[in-house]
């Protein structure tokens, strides 16, 4: 369920996008003026705001961005204030939502934040099989570990968990426990009160305390540092948290998931995650095989993806011609359903005719692999040097008289932009670690640099890509 918060009043035509975000399932709270949002925000969280131009929106997305809260604002007015909509705009609001409202409009926000709207999408009997299992499971309060390959829709997996289970209408919470630094993961778990550290402007609820009723999923859980992973093993027995700074412990009533793609049994015994975590984490294990093992579902996920972003670009939809759908077929899809949902992307923009044709798939070439057996050493003296090709010379001659900060910055960002956004592709790329890559990204957004969106979050009409995973 997507948490909407309104910033404005109620009785006109921002009262009427409530209520058509109410009926399409978003649970609704609402703050007369960006003071009070900001409160709500620190204290409940939220999945989107919608905020009336009357306000001061570049002063509600410069506190956002202190306190480091991160939740998508739109500007909502009539077409007529075109001028306070281009500063909200410049400020940082993610879109701008004309009023009187559509419907139209206002669903596909939705659905842009929520990410998979539909539920996981599927055709193999071993993925109808899991969910099943899923569905089973999803009545109990047991917490879930959730195991898979990257890309292979983890989250989604948590989400048909939610959505069918007797928490269903409580708050769905997901924290990636590799895409903070430690230092910020602590308070993004547990909250914290004001003054409790630098930058600590005001009390604010940690995730736990923002799912209370609800269900709390902990992405990449493998990545935890093992100080917290303690902290995290007491809240889950005494179902109580500590805020930093805080005097007096709360009571939290929350279903925990959990996710990675790491072998965390094999982590325990080299010991770098708890023992006792594990266990409490691990009441019930689903696997999600990669999509190599599931063949029957490529096919019905790509025409899912080629539909949705046919519709959120305003291209005609167009189905896969029996050679396009081939080639996808052959692929062994390394990176599993979120490297098909790049490739059809990217199919889309540039298909032409009545088909998307084999021309437009454009598949991302598998490294080479490596010799079974290395040769014996030769002296490097004794090995005949090939001279260095023109095009490479010049190459590294541009680069004489640059910073290595900047050599590494442009290097991450080229890498990110071909692999579409892609953090966990680009990382391999690099050969550096998720969180290494994330850290960087958070460096050079604070630089101003502009940062590929991740895939997978939705694209609004007017080109805004949502925040999700």
């Amino acid at each position: 369920m997507t948490r909407l918060l309104i910033i404005g009043a109620l009785e006109g035509e921002l009262g009427q996008a409530a209520r058509i975000a109410a009926a399409r399932g978003a649970r609704i709270a609402q703050a007369d003026g960006p003071a009070a949002g900001l409160a709500r925000l620190r204290g409940e969280g939220a999945d989107l705001v919608l905020c009336d131009l009357a306000h001061d929106i570049p002063w509600l997305i410069e506190r956002l961005a202190e306190e480091r809260i991160a939740c998508p604002v739109i500007a909502c007015g009539r077409n007529a204030d075109a001028a306070a909509a281009v500063r909200a705009i410049r400020a940082g609001a993610k879109e701008f939502l004309p009023l009187p409202p559509e419907a139209e409009l206002i669903v596909a926000m939705l659905q842009a934040v929520a990410g998979e709207p539909e539920g996981p999408v599927h055709r193999d009997p071993a993925m109808g099989a899991l969910l099943a299992r899923a569905e089973a499971l999803a009545r109990a309060e047991a917490s879930v570990l959730i195991t898979g390959e990257s890309g292979t829709g983890k989250e989604v997996l948590a989400r048909f968990i939610h959505a069918h289970s007797r928490r269903s209408r409580g708050p769905f919470v997901a924290l990636n426990c590799a895409a903070l630094p430690e230092s910020l993961l602590e308070s993004e778990l547990f909250g914290h009160e004001k003054g409790a550290f630098s930058g600590a402007v005001a009390a604010r609820k940690g995730k736990f305390e923002q799912a209370d009723g609800g269900t709390l999923l902990l992405d990449e859980i493998g990545e935890m540092d093992p100080r917290l992973q303690a902290k995290l093993l007491r809240v889950i027995q005494e179902r109580e948290v500590d805020r930093l700074g805080g005097t007096a412990p709360v009571r939290v009533d929350v279903r925990l998931l959990a996710a990675t793609n790491r072998d965390l049994a094999a982590e325990v015994r080299a010991g770098r995650f708890r023992e006792d975590l594990y266990f409490r984490l691990n009441v019930v294990a689903l696997h999600i095989p990669p999509l190599r093992e599931r063949p029957a579902d490529i096919a019905a996920l790509a025409a899912h993806f080629a539909r949705r972003f046919a519709e959120a670009n305003g291209l005609p939809v167009r189905a896969l011609s029996p050679a396009a759908e081939q080639a996808l077929l052959a692929h062994p899809w390394p990176g599993n359903v979120r490297e098909l949902e790049n490739t059809l992307h990217r199919a889309v923009l540039l298909a032409e005719g009545g088909w998307i044709g084999p021309e437009a798939i454009e598949l991302t070439p598998l490294p080479p692999a490596r010799p079974a057996e290395a040769p014996a050493a030769v002296p490097q003296s004794a090995v005949p040097q090939p001279a260095v090709p023109p095009a490479a010379a010049g190459a590294v001659a541009g680069l004489v008289g640059r910073r290595m900060e900047e050599v590494e910055r442009d290097l991450i960002l080229e890498t990110l932009t071909h692999c579409l956004g892609n953090r966990t592709r680009a990382a391999e790329i690099l050969g550096i670690s998720i969180r290494t890559l994330r850290n960087k990204l958070h460096e050079y957004r604070a630089q101003g640099a502009p940062v590929p969106v991740a895939p997978g979050t939705g694209l609004l009409p007017g080109g805004w890509q949502g925040g999700g995973r």
